[in-house]
């Protein structure tokens, strides 16, 4: 009798069963678990990444109706250089361009600093250069345009003369 095999009792079948269920359900578990993770990471991503394409939507926005208005800025600035007879006039003119200008900080928009600074191809548009040697070289000298930022990001390049 010792060397006939033992036929499995119907509570051991039975257990083994269990047991091989259990661990196919764990399994099964496991990668449901695993899936889940993974569309909770790829939702936070998306979430991120709208959020960011949001963000840079608005400032590109932003940017393209300011790029939009500032030649309306320099007619006023061009309006208050002429020679007016009416101070009330002039007045009116320079109330309109201090809101707009005031408006435009407001929003974050600045003036990219021009008149004897050091030449910056990033920040400044060269149209012309001249020789002066009493002047250091790469310095604006004279601003045709001026130019605008908007944070970190260049609306407009400022127009300068600069001297070699």
């Amino acid at each position: 009798m010792d060397n006939e095999k033992q036929i499995p009792t119907e509570e051991q079948q039975t257990e083994t069963t269990e047991v091989s269920e259990l661990e196919t359900l764990k399994a099964e578990k496991d990668e449901l678990y695993d899936k889940y993770l993974r569309t909770l990471a790829e939702y936070d991503n998306f979430r991120k990444r709208s959020q960011r394409e949001k963000e840079a939507i608005y400032g590109d926005a932003t940017a393209e109706a300011v790029k939009k208005l500032l030649p309306v800025l320099d007619s006023f600035e061009r309006a208050l250089n002429y020679e007016c007879k009416d101070e009330e006039f002039k007045k009116g003119i320079s109330l309109i361009q201090n809101t707009l200008k005031e408006i435009f900080d407001n929003m974050g928009v600045k003036e990219i600093p021009d008149m004897g600074e050091q030449f910056d191809p990033n920040l400044h548009e060269a149209v012309m250069h001249i020789d002066n040697p009493e002047l250091p070289e790469n310095v604006i000298t004279d601003v045709y345009r001026k130019g605008y930022m908007l944070g970190d990001k260049v609306i407009r390049h400022t127009m300068v003369i600069v001297a070699n």
